[in-house]
């Protein structure tokens, strides 16, 4: 019985190192994935802010042109 144990032992000792292997070579590169796919996202971010900020900045720009035409004008 303490030999089978023994064995069980070693087996189980053999087999966990090649398992933790199988699975950490399965996660190369995950890290470099997430990452491309965090700055992706930031830059369609970016890019709808940029678009939004100039949206306002010609609606701002054409109310203030306005509003100098009809103060100049008075």
């Amino acid at each position: 019985m303490q030999q089978k144990l023994e064995q069980t032992i070693e087996t189980r000792n053999v087999a966990t190192p090649s398992a933790k292997r199988r699975r950490l070579r399965g996660d190369h590169g995950e890290g470099v994935i997430s990452a491309a796919i965090a700055v992706l996202i930031m830059a369609f971010l970016g890019a709808a802010m940029w678009i939004g900020f100039q949206q306002m900045w010609k609606t701002t720009e054409a109310t203030t042109n306005d509003k100098i035409t009809q103060i100049g004008s008075e």
